[in-house]
């Protein structure tokens, strides 16, 4: 059915209103008066270079057109991907997703339109149009005939990357939907889904799976490796983002992670010549030999570590002394640092005065940013909390206000076992609060609490 009003019968009317005859507004526009001709008089269907050419003509802003563009499209011929491809490169540009649905809506009736659509997502997510992106991955999705297909388990993996935020709730269930899809990707990109996968679950403490993802990891990152060093197959082997040593180091360092959170710290101790011993490591570009060092990095800084979870006072001095050197790496080990005091009951005034400057929370990324965002979050309130622990251990009123930003951060983050673990902490030590931070506190479980009956609210339409 004709739409009521068309693009060409607006642009007639106001050509008629203003006084200006076709060869006029040709120059303004600068369209061919002859193309601008067959245009009005439905000769010609409209460009998307003529649109944006009419539009601006007529003084009007650049979406004014899109949604009866998208019926122009497929009233006046059959739909051609020359006038689509860049019309919804556009759409995505300027936050118009409710034209490509409508688009998309039209043209999945004729299912050879999926891979091209497929091919407009994956440019759209490269180029950060995520909300456009979403939702050609969603249709394409959902047209997919081959359940095990690469080309969904490729969408799934984009709607999970987009779908991560501050929400744990969110990132768990975008979590639990992707990871089936892992065996269908392609082999590279298997590395990265298991990657990333990991993240979200360590920032959830779930360290079962984390071990669990990690040793999966390790045999696909192996096997590939293997075959890599195998002359007769290396020009055939891709790797992910990262060179292929890097999946392997980083599935031992996730392991020895897995085992410190445990409290295992010996276990944890023992992993490390793992990622850090790299003799055996053949490829030869400056991102491996950039991984290799890092990994090194790390593995000396984890030896510190572990010793000091494991109660080894007398390394705390030479860990104190060896992160001073390494600026990316001081939040963390401050972390550790109050939260081995904590566990032992050590005193580290001197080294918090040392790195005054880092207490009030900055992020500090290495080179290759190990956490994602969801993991400095997490610990950032980590931190914030075992902070608030020590000052309160230590008869300091002040812990309150660590344990307060730390209720923050985690309500922000709705991360359930640290907001209890913060209001337990806030009760046992109400009776030092003073009458501000008795407020702040009533506002954020305010805060909490309607968090939570919006999530149920949610959660109950969608059964």
């Amino acid at each position: 059915m004709k739409p009521a009003v068309m693009i060409r019968d607006q642009l007639a009317d106001y050509l008629t209103q203003h006084g200006l005859s076709i060869n006029q507004f040709a120059i303004r526009s600068g369209i061919n008066s002859g193309t601008l001709s067959r245009i009005i008089n439905g000769h010609q269907p409209i460009a998307m270079s003529h649109l944006e050419l009419i539009t601006a003509g007529m003084g009007l802003s650049e979406d004014f057109f899109y949604s009866l563009y998208v019926e122009e499209c497929f009233y006046y011929s059959a739909p051609t991907w020359r006038r689509l491809r860049p019309f919804i490169v556009k759409c995505a540009e300027l936050g118009r997703t409710d034209c490509i649905e409508l688009l998309v809506q039209n043209l999945l009736d004729n299912l050879t339109y999926v891979p091209m659509l497929y091919e407009v997502a994956e440019g759209l997510f490269q180029q950060g149009h995520w909300p456009a992106a979403a939702l050609l991955y969603e249709n394409v999705s959902a047209s997919e005939k081959y359940q095990y297909s690469e080309r969904l388990a490729t969408c799934q993996y984009r709607l999970f990357q987009i779908a991560l935020g501050d929400d744990q709730s969110t990132n768990l269930r975008a979590a639990t939907l992707f990871e089936s899809y892992i065996p269908r990707l392609n082999e590279a990109d298997q590395l990265d889904g298991l990657k990333d996968l990991m993240h979200v679950y360590y920032t959830l403490q779930l360290w079962n799976k984390v071990n669990e993802l990690a040793i999966e990891l390790l045999r696909l990152a192996t096997i590939r490796y293997d075959l890599y060093c195998n002359p007769k197959y290396k020009e055939a082997v891709k790797s992910g983002e990262r060179p292929l040593c890097f999946y392997i180091l980083y599935a031992h360092l996730m392991r020895s992670n897995v085992y410190e959170e445990y409290g295992d710290y010996k276990k944890a101790l023992e992993l490390v010549p793992l990622y850090s011993d790299v003799d055996w490591i053949h490829e030869e570009s400056e991102e491996a030999k950039r991984t290799v060092t890092q990994f090194q990095e790390w593995g000396k800084a984890n030896t510190y570590l572990y010793r000091l979870l494991d109660g080894q006072l007398e390394v705390l001095d030479d860990y104190v002394n060896y992160i001073s050197t390494q600026q990316g790496e001081i939040f963390t080990a401050l972390f550790y640092i109050v939260k081995s005091a904590n566990l032992y009951n050590w005193s580290v005034d001197s080294v918090l005065e040392r790195f005054s400057d880092y207490m009030p929370y900055r992020i500090h990324l290495n080179e290759f940013g190990a956490y994602n965002q969801q993991i400095k979050a997490d610990q950032h309130a980590r931190f914030l909390v075992e902070l608030g622990v020590y000052y309160l251990r230590n008869s300091r009123s002040e812990g309150i206000g660590y344990i307060l930003r730390s209720l923050e951060s985690s309500s922000k983050l709705n991360n359930e076992s640290m907001i209890f673990k913060c209001v337990d902490l806030f009760e046992q030590n109400r009776h030092i609060a003073g009458e501000d931070e008795q407020m702040q506190y009533k506002i954020l479980i305010k805060e909490v609490r309607d968090a939570n009956e919006k999530k149920t609210h949610i959660n109950a339409s969608l059964v």
